[in-house]
């Protein structure tokens, strides 16, 4: 069974065919930039491009970088303010056509890793964290997702949000080496530890690719592993949560 998945990130909006039995790509990942301003009629119509692009008539699987509840926005998170209280799954539908699930972008990174990737089979609390524009969160008991938490937004100090300390465009912005940023990120997993005692810890995002330049600045007891499917886990979570209607 065949599904398109969307990952839609800050800085690009990724989509592929997946086969949701073995959570295999089945097409070649198409890339496009994520729109400047990311409003939702900008984001709808790069939708539409993407799905164009596939040929594709059937279910479409969305993972989405804000707060949500059952596919409604709570904030514009990364995007823009206008999405806040926008209905994703209908303003998708109306300018393509299709069906569309949408859950949270780190949820979906999650349900990838844990039934084909680095979580498969892991009892206990799992945490999928992803580090690109902000920081997303997926919090797994037992293999059964609990949606649409958002531990980037727990506080560092000052009222600052750990989004805006860690995060990988944080890195950027303050041109940190890896190694500086490890010690940042050491800080934001020692206070996600002391929270929710997890079992294991998966990293996912693009900065899972570089898992070895920074992993030993972040000195916890409780295992931190890269996701094995790296950036490409947002697009076969979505088509996951697609086929199970998770929201």
């Amino acid at each position: 069974m065949e599904i398109l998945g969307i990952d839609v990130g800050g800085t690009g909006i990724k989509g592929a065919l997946v086969n949701v039995e073995s959570g295999v790509l089945t097409t070649e990942r198409h890339r496009i930039p994520t729109p400047k301003p990311a409003t939702p009629e900008a984001v709808a119509d790069t939708i539409q491009q993407l799905v164009n692009h596939f040929n594709w008539k059937g279910l479409v699987g969305c993972g989405f970088p804000t707060p949500l509840q059952h596919g409604k926005c709570l904030t514009g998170g990364n995007l823009h303010e206008d999405w806040k209280g926008t209905q994703v799954d209908k303003l998708f539908k109306s300018k393509t056509g299709n069906d569309f699930s949408i859950v949270n972008d780190a949820d979906a990174a999650g349900l990838a890793e844990i039934n084909f990737g680095a979580g498969k089979g892991v009892k206990g609390t799992v945490i999928m964290i992803t580090l690109g524009t902000g920081i997303g969160s997926g919090l797994f008991l037992d293999g059964k997702l609990l949606p649409n938490t958002e531990f980037g937004h727990v506080l560092y100090k000052n009222g600052e949000i750990f989004e805006k300390y860690a995060s990988d465009s944080a890195r950027k912005r303050d041109d940190l080496s890896r190694k500086a940023w490890g010690k940042r990120l050491h800080k934001y997993f020692k206070h996600i530890n002391l929270l929710l005692s997890p079992d294991l810890i998966i990293i996912g995002g693009g900065a899972s690719k570089k898992f070895d330049k920074f992993e030993a600045k972040i000195d916890i007891d409780v295992p931190i592993i890269p996701a094995e499917a790296e950036n490409e886990a947002g697009i076969i979570g979505a088509a996951m949560a697609a086929k199970y209607q998770i929201k």
